[in-house]
């Protein structure tokens, strides 16, 4: 009798692990499967055939390609976290029942009080400590409507064309857009989509989309405007709005020169190790000076002119100000 307890336990355990692993990767052939798991392709085959008379849909494809996926089912399954997924789980939770996405709170909360049901001890500790040590200031921004991002990404996913009314800078208008993808940038939301009428790539603040949006024709995706689109909604935000474009060899590494700066007020590109371009719009270069001293690193730069003219005059205002 312990004899089959035993081998009851082990393939139980099997099998939650079995379910642990399709729930981490997409695609698992039989074989990787069989050597995580420390048994042969045949126990895999029974094991996933368990899986399914539990109710979890696991589909299979033949041939020497195939192998094994966890597919969507009617009911969603439980899920199996390690301990820094349940705590990242956990604060994300919490953060988004304060956070700049409307409409989530209740939700959010209902689905924390699931989660910290079941976490033990040590994990519990873990995120009450810091939820403890950590505020949250008021919000500055405005916060978007959550069935308004639902409806954006399902478009972006169908390549479905959206209509809604929009306040820009040029006062409200009605926009009829192929969306292309979402940018969150810690503050606010940014849809990046072609504009049908204007005939040119957009970029729109999802708050100011002032009801949700019109799903209409399907539409053939188009050559996005970037390879990379969250650089390209970055130079959207800090470059393209502004009458001058400054630029500027920051002699810093990338990961200094970004952590001195924002990505929503400067455009960064990786020159090599010890060299970042950096890329910023402003209405005037007269007040670029004291701003890019305040980053702290040697530059030189690269243009325009007029920006080198201004440069050179008020480094030798500074030093007159300095005296000999």
């Amino acid at each position: 009798m312990a004899g089959r307890l035993g081998v009851v336990l082990e393939t139980s355990a099997r099998l939650l692990k079995l379910l642990s692993l399709l729930q981490v990767r997409r695609d698992w052939t039989g074989a990787d499967l069989a050597g995580r798991l420390g048994v042969d392709v045949r126990t895999v085959r029974r094991d996933v055939d368990k899986l399914r008379t539990l109710g979890y849909p696991v589909n299979a494809s033949p041939g020497v390609a195939g192998g094994y996926r966890l597919g969507a089912g009617a009911e969603l399954p439980p899920l199996l976290l390690d301990d820094d997924e349940a705590v990242a789980v956990a604060v994300g939770l919490r953060t988004a029942a304060n956070g700049t996405v409307a409409g989530i709170e209740e939700t959010s909360v209902r689905a924390l009080a699931k989660l910290e049901q079941v976490l033990p001890s040590r994990l519990r500790r873990r995120v009450n400590a810091l939820q403890e040590h950590t505020v949250s200031l008021a919000p500055t921004v405005s916060r978007v409507d959550s069935g308004t991002l639902t409806a954006i990404a399902g478009a972006c996913r169908d390549n479905q064309r959206l209509r809604f009314p929009y306040a820009g800078r040029d006062g409200a208008t009605r926009r009829h857009v192929e969306p292309l993808g979402l940018a969150h940038t810690g503050r606010r939301w940014y849809l990046v989509a072609w504009d049908v009428d204007r005939g040119d790539w957009r970029t729109f603040r999802v708050d100011r989309i002032e009801a949700e949006p019109t799903p209409g024709a399907r539409f053939t995706p188009r050559e996005p405007p970037a390879e990379d689109l969250a650089s390209y909604v970055s130079r959207q935000l800090s470059v393209a709005p502004y009458a001058h474009e400054a630029r500027l060899v920051m002699h810093a590494p990338y990961e200094v020169v970004a952590a001195r700066t924002s990505h929503t007020s400067v455009h960064l590109r990786r020159i090599d190790d010890e060299r970042t371009l950096l890329t910023v719009g402003t209405p005037s270069l007269a007040g670029l000076g004291p701003w890019i001293a305040m980053i702290g690193v040697d530059f030189e730069v690269e243009g325009p002119e007029e920006l080198k003219e201004h440069f050179r005059a008020l480094g030798e205002r500074f030093l007159r100000a300095a005296g000999p």
